[in-house]
């Protein structure tokens, strides 16, 4: 390697070089080693291989795979939303780097691709290149790799400094029989028996050492009588927060227990060895566990007693095993939600349930290397006027606070206003551009027309933003009108003497920004419209549809032609082309409360809000007589429920905060001709999004974050934008560009922020 060190002296220490080493053809392949799906798949026909210095990092470098175009290539692909134009690989030690041949004797690169399975590949085949050039790539990929290690020069390096980092295969492992591996995978009534509390673990999710785990799990005698559901073998995995990493703990014998002790549907997941039970966590709704069909994980949350989070996996042996222990662990957890038996429920409805739970989502860094790799190029391409300014602390000129704490935000359709609710108060920001909100008044003693004073339950604006209606907890079978001119309730509408108004919804989804007058209201069983114009009760009795049954309706959501999704706290959704008919698809319930539902304009895609988890529903029917209808004109056949999929939080992002997951509704952005291509929800302190075309792709853990110091109530996105998101903290107001969230890391969760663009509000 020496004969490059006057070469290697040119290029290495130019500051304008900000590309080391280029080889101009090649072509990209990720390759899958695995007996099951082995398989060469080509990604990039024409394409050079670059290892690029990033000039804001010192000692940092990136292995970049960029398309080449034939001539009129690009501008075919000019209008398209997304092209992949690059691949960045940030060049370290875990790239596995290593180079090779081809059957036809043409020079390879390989190296991990880390965002995948461990048996998958990348491989640039660098045809036509001539040895010297393989090898002076090759010398800089370990050069690149000293230095990303040492945070050291790699100059004046002899070559045996870099002889670590030439890649040399792993020494076979032992086979384990397939028999030892059966055994303790089927037999239940071996397994120790948990105690009925969690069994202590020393180490917490925030500092699990890398000494020998064995030493830290404590192990615990069993208990007897307490049957399993599944049984199978496992890997145990920690969470460690200061490495970025989950450890090994221990090769388990992992179970789904009841406990007859606890009640009827109280269950646990256990973990025990040979010396005996050495994990026993409650299967409930708090867990946000996720399973990924790739990796065979179940990873989850668990909070202590003492209210210490740690994050935790399973990973199994086999496809079978990991398949066995998903349906018992969903089972275990439908039956705690729904307090039924799992076998009354009906096969097409199980279906359903099981097709909701899988996420090939792989166990991997929470600060890994495509994440760092991503932040990098974020810095690269960001410009000055995209940077979020920053304002100094300055408390004693901020206007002294009222007592109270904000409780709901509503954002204007027309006239750049948002209003939040505070007790009896509503306040009222403008929207002044470049992601600004400004106090602009407040409307004060929100009162009945008889003068009683009260804070709103729900608000909702009505009739082009001139008026808003209003939800008095005391007064159930009412809605309040206040005249936002006038700033004062100046009617209330009696909807019905018996039933109850629980929620409610614009007509359509854009019913706000005309002249329509009625709306549409739920109870716990009932589905009506509310007309504000005729005499009397307010309710149209020709648009009414109750159930017999408690259904326990939580929430409704209109789309622009006027279909509405119902959703309930028991779970399920409703979906119906109007009021007064029976819903024409009825998706049966996951068993966790739904907080909140909203829809796309067009009907195509639901999003429901649970505590721990947004459900995405595609209504589109996919197959039989109605394949091309949406499911709010038609039934989707028994046999074929659209796959409902999970967004959630990773649970290992879920270790560095300082609380369990708990989402506010869910929202789509809204404007009129525009297309939906973003959700935004919020956690404590956390402001969450996904963008909601690399969702539909199936990529459902590309979320970004922002960290406040207050608590989330409520966000929004401004109408008519998908990139300013209006947020309401418990004592503050802000806007804030969507490019200012992060993907989540140690350091975006653990941040504080900026006083950037926030209003300390006097009303």
């Amino acid at each position: 390697m020496n004969i490059f060190r006057s070469l290697l002296g040119k290029v290495w220490h130019d500051p304008n070089a900000a590309e080391v080493v280029k080889i101009s053809e090649g072509q990209l392949y990720l390759v899958r080693s695995g007996a099951v799906r082995g398989g060469r798949e080509c990604i990039y026909n024409d394409a050079m291989a670059t290892i690029r210095r990033v000039p804001s990092m010192e000692h940092t470098f990136q292995l970049v795979i960029t398309r080449v175009y034939e001539e009129g290539d690009q501008e075919l692909l000019e209008d398209e939303e997304e092209t992949d134009e690059e691949r960045v690989f940030l060049v370290c030690e875990e790239l596995e780097f290593r180079t090779g041949q081809t059957a036809d004797q043409e020079p390879t690169f390989i190296w991990r691709d880390l965002q995948g399975d461990i048996d998958e590949l990348y491989e640039f085949v660098a045809a036509g290149t001539n040895e010297p050039t393989r090898a002076f790539f090759e010398t800089c990929m370990y050069r690149a790799m000293y230095e990303r290690k040492y945070r050291a020069s790699a100059d004046n390096l002899a070559d045996t400094d870099l002889q670590e980092f030439i890649w040399q295969p792993p020494a076979a492992k032992k086979s384990k029989g397939k028999a030892a591996r059966k055994a303790s995978g089927s037999q239940s009534g071996a397994a120790p028996a948990p105690p009925a509390e969690e069994a202590p673990v020393a180490t917490t999710s925030a500092s699990p050492p890398a000494s020998p785990p064995k030493k830290k799990l404590v192990a615990k005698a069993s208990q007897p009588n307490m049957p399993s559901l599944a049984t199978e073998a496992a890997e145990l995995h920690l969470w460690d927060g200061e490495r970025g990493v989950f450890i090994k703990q221990e090769n388990v014998t992992a179970r789904v227990a009841s406990n007859p002790a606890g009640g009827q549907y109280d269950y646990w997941l256990l973990a025990s060895t040979d010396e005996g039970q050495v994990l026993a966590h409650r299967i409930n709704a708090n867990m946000n566990q996720r399973m990924s069909s790739r990796v065979l994980s179940l990873t989850w949350n668990n909070i202590s007693d003492n209210g210490v989070g740690s994050s935790w996996c399973l990973r199994f042996d086999s496809e079978e095993a990991f398949t066995a222990f998903q349906r018992a662990f969903t089972r275990a957890l439908w039956e705690t939600l729904n307090g039924l038996s799992w076998d009354k429920a009906k096969v097409e409805e199980q279906s359903y349930v099981l097709s909701s739970t899988v996420e090939d989502v792989e166990m991997k860094d929470a600060e890994d290397d495509s994440d760092e790799e991503d932040t990098v190029a974020e810095e690269l391409d960001k410009s000055e006027d995209e940077e979020e300014e920053e304002y100094p602390e300055d408390d004693e000129e901020a206007p002294t606070m009222p007592k109270g704490r904000n409780k709901q935000l509503t954002v204007g359709y027309k006239g750049d206003r948002s209003y939040v609710v505070r007790d009896d108060k509503i306040g009222v920001f403008s929207h002044t551009g470049q992601n600004q909100v400004k106090y602009f008044a407040s409307i004060s003693n929100v009162a009945t027309p008889k003068g009683k004073v009260f804070s709103p339950k729900h608000v909702m604006l009505h009739d082009q933003d001139t008026k808003m209606v209003l939800m008095n907890p005391a007064e159930p079978h009412s809605l309040y009108n206040l005249d936002i001119e006038r700033g004062k309730v100046v009617e209330e509408w009696k909807v019905h003497d018996d039933i109850t108004v629980d929620s409610i919804a614009p007509d359509n989804k854009f019913a706000q920004m005309t002249p329509e007058q009625t709306l549409v209201g739920i109870s716990h069983n009932a589905l009506f419209r509310i007309d504000p114009r005729v005499s009397g009760t307010k309710m149209v009795d020709s648009q009414f549809k109750q159930y017999v049954s408690r259904n326990k309706f939580s929430s409704v959501a209109t789309t622009e032609a006027g279909k509405l999704a119902v959703a309930s706290e028991k779970g399920d959704i409703r979906l119906f082309d109007s009021i007064g008919k029976n819903a024409k698809t009825a998706l049966p319930p996951l068993g966790d409360p739904i907080l909140g539902v909203d829809v796309t304009a067009n009907g195509r895609w639901i999003v429901a809000t649970t505590k721990t988890y947004l459900l995405l529903i595609d209504t589109l029917i996919g197959e039989g007589r109605y394949t091309g209808s949406l499911g709010f004109d038609r039934s989707f056949p028994a046999t074929a429920k659209p796959i409902p999929r999970r967004l959630q939080l990773r649970a290992e992002h879920v270790a560095y905060m300082d609380h369990s997951v708990s989402f506010t509704p869910a929202r789509f952005n809204m404007g009129e001709g525009k297309e939906e291509n973003a959700i935004v929800t919020s956690t404590g302190q956390y402001v969450v999004a996904w963008d909601f075309a690399k969702v539909k792709k199936g990529q459902l853990d590309k979320y970004e974050i922002k960290k406040y110091d207050q608590h989330v109530v409520q966000d929004n996105f401004k109408f008519g934008d998908d990139k300013e998101i209006i947020v309401a903290l418990q004592n503050d107001v802000l806007a804030i560009n969507k490019k200012n969230l992060r993907r989540p890391t140690r350091a975006s969760l653990a941040a504080g922020r900026s006083r950037s663009s926030i209003v300390n509000s006097p009303y």
